[in-house]
């Protein structure tokens, strides 16, 4: 009878990742760049992949800080010290992690889609350990796994498993595609299992038949630096006289999560300039409103792509508003004739550090409240449906 070919370790068809999965006995010394599958001598041919456990493929700034690992099948390999009854997942926490986007994107979501098909009988390897990062997620990685993460780097165990995933599944920016999800997994799912997660209570927003008997709340997130809000008092007295309740928040590397997720989830809707601080939607109950306001420069493209998209698949109503070169401090900055305004474009043909610099890291925000007054409006109108 003719043995089945075996599939190669590891598929790197994928844009965005590469995945190593194996069966059989696989063996990762500890503080190593190896992974090793056991095979006989006579075995042919032999493997050998060098793969980043951190899925932003092809971005070489963001991998300079991700150790690159060998996977490789072999005959030799140092004696297990250590063997585990559950599978293993190994992963990178380096890259760009510290921006909570990127922390949900790169990591918590791939994790969820990996890991949770394994109802917690699963153990995490990680490398580029970041002591602060762990504890920041720890209540996810828990709720994913029963075990104790392993910290790679420092380990000095030969940790040997009969099923190990070297990388972390992924999709599209901040999506899932059910259709290649284990058991058919969402964004809802994602969502539902991160609100469980931080034990918020709100799972929907039922529709309001009454606005004059109750105060719906609105989240603005106020970022310190770039894309800030010039105005925020302004912003804040217009919405109250609409009937909104207003809370001002301000969401950073430092925020306590747990903290924030409990706000968030109290708020009916969420405003905020594109950036890191919007993905804290992620915690709002279903039918909630997100407004994303999209500053100057041509930056509608990423504004969808990173938020606009993800929040309809969380279930939630949608909201942008593109503000006016008014609108916008780059005024104050250049000429009404500068290239800024007249071909924004232009910038983002010179690549996407020339749009970073230009429109994200320089520009802050005076929103003209009389036209914004028709978006709050609409977004109560998305609650009396």
């Amino acid at each position: 009878m003719q043995i089945p070919e075996r599939k190669p370790l590891c598929d790197v068809s994928d844009q965005r990742v590469d995945v190593c999965e194996m069966y059989g006995d696989i063996r990762i010394p500890g503080n190593s760049s190896s992974v090793i599958f056991m095979e006989p001598s006579n075995a042919e041919p032999k493997e050998l992949w060098q793969v980043h456990p951190y899925p932003r493929k092809g971005d070489e700034t963001c991998l300079a800080g991700v150790r690159e690992l060998t996977v490789k099948s072999s005959s030799e390999s140092p004696k297990c010290t250590f063997h585990h009854d559950v599978p293993a997942i190994v992963f990178s926490v380096g890259g760009y992690t510290g921006n909570l986007f990127h922390d949900f994107t790169d990591l918590l979501v791939p994790l969820f889609l990996t890991a949770r098909q394994f109802d917690g009988e699963v153990r995490f390897v990680v490398t580029d350990f970041k002591r602060w990062w762990i504890a920041k997620y720890l209540p996810v990685l828990q709720r994913l796994s029963k075990y104790p993460v392993i910290d790679h780097d420092k380990d000095e165990e030969v940790h040997c498993f009969k099923q190990v995933i070297v990388g972390l599944r992924a999709h599209k920016e901040f999506h899932i595609d059910p259709a290649r999800a284990t058991n058919g997994y969402t964004m809802i799912d994602f969502t539902k299992f991160m609100r469980r997660v931080f034990s918020v209570g709100r799972e929907t927003l039922n529709c309001i038949e009454d606005l004059s008997a109750w105060k719906p709340r609105l989240l603005i997130i106020a970022r310190k630096r770039s894309r800030a809000f010039t105005n925020v008092d302004e912003i804040v007295a217009a919405a109250e006289e609409l009937g909104y309740e207003v809370v001002v928040g301000e969401a950073d590397a430092g925020t306590n999560l747990a903290r924030f997720a409990q706000i968030v989830n109290s708020c009916d809707v969420m405003m905020g300039v594109h950036g890191a601080g919007l993905t804290n939607f992620v915690f709002l109950p279903l039918n909630a409103t997100v407004i994303q306001i999209v500053p100057w420069g041509g930056l509608e493209w990423i504004a969808v792509l990173d938020f606009g998209n993800p929040a309809k698949e969380m279930g939630l109503n949608y909201v942008q508003y593109s503000i006016s070169i008014e609108e916008s401090t780059l005024s104050e900055q250049y000429p009404r004739d500068h290239p800024a305004f007249t071909d924004p474009m232009s910038f983002h043909k010179r690549g996407f550090h020339v749009v970073r610099s230009t429109f994200m890291e320089n520009q802050n925000v005076k929103l003209d409240v009389s036209r914004f007054r028709d978006v709050l409006w609409k977004a109560l109108e998305h609650m009396l449906q």
